[in-house]
C-alpha cells in the first residue's frame, strides 16, 4: 500500500464551517435521495420515490437525527483496488459518487494496467465527482535507500500528498522498525514527530492507521501496552491516528489478557473519548463474531457484523464541538465485490440514525 465538531442546524453555520464541505453538500442535493432509494432497496425492498425520499430523511433504522455527519463519509481506495486497476480511477469515482461518498483515501496514486495518470489529473478527476481527497497511506520505512516511504523519502511523499491538496498524510505500517519493546517503540515515536513537524509545516497532519498488534504487550515490560507509549511518546500536537475500529477491536480480543495471564481489559471507543482531538480519521470496517478465529471475528461488509456503529459513530460525533471534527472511511481488506461492498457500507451508514 506504499506509493502507490456541539452540533449546529446547518453545515454553513456551524463553528467548523468548511467552504469545501459546503460546496459538495450543495452539489449532492438529490445525491441524498438517490442514497436513501439504495438504503430503501438494500435494507427494506423494493421503494417507489415516495418512499425512498422518505428513507432519506427517516433512514431505516428510525426517525432522529442520521448518525453519520454530513460530507464526511469516505472510502480507501485499497477496498476498490481490483476495479481501480482494471477500470482506472475515473469508472470508482462515477460509482463512488453515485453511492453517495464525499471523500476518498488513497493507497496509491497509480492504476495498474489502466494506465498512467498525473496526480493533477487525479486531483482533478476526484473532484469532478464531487469526492475530497483527505489522505493517503504510505510506508513508514524500507531497506530500499529509493523506496517511497516517510523514512527513505520524506521530502517527495509530502510533495505528492500537497500536490493532491491532502489534509492528511499517514501511514499503515505500524511502529515496529526497531522491534516490540518500550525504548523501541519510544524510538519509532521520535521518527513519527520528525514526520509530524514536517507535515505541519505544509498543513498537513500525519497519522498512523493500526491494525491490531498495535495493542499488544512490550516485550520487556509485559505490563505495558504498546499503543500506551504510542500515544504517550508522540506530540499530540504533530502525530495522529486513524482508527481502524475492526482491528481494535480484534486487539481487544487477542490482548485483554497481559502474557502471564492477567486481565488487562481496554475498549477502543474509550481512547477516542479520552482524546477526540488525536483521532481526525477513522477506517469503518465490520466483522461478524467468531471465537473460533484467532482474530475474534471474520471480516464482514459494513452493517452485516456486529460491531455497532451506531453506537460507536455517535458517542463520538455527540462529543461538543465533534460533530464534524472527524472523517469516516469504510473499508473491507478483500470485500467478495468489491462495488458491492462499496455501495452496501454507504447505504447502511446513511440509514444509521440517533436513538430519540
Amino acid at each position: 500500500m506504499s506509493r502507490l465538531i456541539r452540533p449546529s442546524r446547518t453545515a454553513a453555520t456551524s463553528k467548523n464551517h468548511d467552504p469545501e464541505l459546503s460546496q459538495r453538500l450543495s452539489r449532492r442535493g438529490m445525491l441524498g435521495v438517490a442514497a436513501g432509494a439504495t438504503a430503501a432497496a438494500l435494507l427494506g425492498g423494493a421503494a417507489t420515490p415516495a418512499t425512498a425520499a422518505t428513507s432519506a430523511t427517516t433512514g431505516a433504522a428510525g426517525r432522529g437525527r442520521p448518525v453519520l455527519p454530513p460530507g464526511r463519509l469516505g472510502i480507501q481506495l485499497y477496498s476498490l483496488r481490483d476495479k481501480v486497476s482494471t477500470l482506472g480511477f475515473a469508472p470508482v469515482f462515477a460509482e463512488l459518487e453515485k453511492y453517495g461518498y464525499d471523500e476518498v483515501e488513497f493507497a496509491g496514486y497509480t492504476q495498474g494496467s489502466a494506465g498512467p495518470i498525473t496526480l493533477a489529473q487525479l486531483k482533478r478527476l476526484a473532484r469532478n465527482h464531487g469526492l475530497n481527497p483527505i489522505g493517503s497511506h504510505v510506508g513508514y520505512y524500507s531497506s530500499d535507500p529509493n523506496a517511497y516511504t516517510f523514512a527513505q523519502n520524506l521530502n517527495k511523499v509530502l510533495d505528492d500528498a500537497q500536490a493532491l491538496g491532502l489534509k492528511h498524510i499517514g501511514t499503515a505500517s505500524g511502529p515496529f522498525r526497531y522491534g516490540s519493546t518500550v525504548d523501541a517503540w519510544k524510538r519509532a515515536a521520535e521518527e513519527f514527530n520528525t514526520y509530524g513537524a514536517a507535515a505541519r509545516a505544509r498543513g498537513m497532519k500525519f497519522y498512523q492507521h493500526n491494525h491490531s498488534e498495535e495493542f499488544s504487550f512490550a516485550t520487556d515490560k509485559p505490563h505495558v501496552r504498546l499503543y500506551d507509549v504510542l500515544l504517550a511518546e508522540t506530540d499530540p500536537d504533530l502525530v495522529f491516528l486513524e482508527m481502524d475500529i475492526y482491528w481494535a477491536y480484534v486487539g481487544q480480543f487477542r490482548f485483554s489478557k497481559r502474557p502471564d495471564g492477567t486481565p488487562a481489559p481496554f475498549e477502543p471507543l474509550d481512547y477516542v473519548l479520552r482524546r477526540p482531538d488525536r483521532y481526525p480519521l477513522f477506517h469503518v470496517k465490520d466483522g461478524e463474531k467468531d471465537p473460533s478465529n484467532e482474530y475474534g471475528y471474520r471480516m464482514t461488509d459494513v452493517g452485516d457484523g456486529d460491531i455497532d456503529y451506531q453506537r460507536f459513530i455517535s458517542a463520538v460525533t455527540r462529543l461538543k464541538g465533534q460533530r464534524l471534527a472527524h472523517h469516516w472511511q469504510a473499508e473491507h481488506d478483500n470485500p467478495t465485490e468489491s462495488f458491492t461492498f462499496a455501495r452496501r457500507s454507504s447505504a447502511h451508514l446513511h440509514s444509521l440514525r440517533e436513538k430519540c
